[in-house]
């Protein structure tokens, strides 16, 4: 059964599913969605356009949906979507979109902790780990299983591929391709994110073979244009040299550099 708290204040015209646990002073507007099994800590805003699934926990503190820092948002109809058994720490923003994509999004499966700000139009994915005070910026697009390292900033418009590991207190100032480990000022290409594949199952075949790929690309000589044409000739009909090479022609920030 549901529990919300009587100083809480919760809109008759929001969409509440089951079991639901409401702590004092939580404020819920009136176009929400929120599934089963869910917390709302105390003192945490879920403003109109949240549309949160099941088994997500928000705690204290934290905005969400809340309007975007920008100068052009003129309160279009836009949202922000929180994916199943996610997890909100204390005092984290997460903007909704703009009229540019009308969303903003944190997947399924993710660790947002305390102190985050997710920026609208971001698209963050599936099973994602952001340490304390992480700084997203508008229209930033992170892909599955990453991991970013506390008091890390990425710019507006960047995108970081899959599986990338990127340590605490860097800034991205370009396009991350997947697999990778980043670090150092400016921040770079520093090698693969070995242990994360390994923890997810990624044969040692496999790790080789992306490690060979990135040698061409970061260590070869070649600009990436180059690199790019010869990984295609090396490993024509490998997924993974696809992936990054399309990652990398795709770019439009350009990826980072080593």
């Amino acid at each position: 059964m549901s529990k919300i708290h009587k100083t809480a204040l919760v809109s008759d015209k929001a969409k509440i599913g089951k079991n639901i646990f409401v702590e004092p002073y939580a404020i819920i507007h009136d176009d929400v969605e929120i599934g089963d099994n869910c917390y709302i800590g105390s003192s945490s805003v879920v403003y109109d356009g949240a549309r949160i699934g099941n088994n997500v926990k928000i705690y204290q503190g934290s905005s969400v949906s809340n309007v975007p820092q920008d100068l052009k948002f003129a309160n279009e109809e836009t949202h922000f979507f929180i994916g199943d058994n996610t997890v909100i720490r204390e005092f984290v923003t997460l903007h909704k979109g703009t009229k540019e994509t009308r969303k903003a999004s944190v997947g399924k499966n993710c660790l947002i902790m305390a102190y985050c700000h997710v920026a609208h139009d971001c698209v963050v994915g599936d099973n994602v780990i952001m340490a304390n005070a992480v700084q997203l910026a508008g229209h930033v697009h992170i892909g599955d299983f990453v991991t970013i390292g506390g008091a890390a900033i990425v710019p507006q418009f960047i995108t970081i591929g899959t599986q990338v590991m990127i340590g605490g207190g860097f800034k991205t100032t370009k396009d991350v391709p997947p697999y990778t480990l980043i670090g150092g000022y400016p921040a770079k290409f520093e090698g693969l994110n070995v242990v994360g594949l390994r923890r997810r199952g990624f044969s040692n075949e496999d790790i080789q073979t992306i490690k060979d790929i990135y040698s061409i690309l970061y260590m070869s000589g070649y600009n990436f244009s180059e690199a790019v044409v010869k990984i295609l000739e090396k490993y024509p009909d490998n997924n993974y040299a696809k992936e990054i090479t399309d990652f990398v022609k795709n770019s439009k920030r350009g990826i980072i550099g080593r």
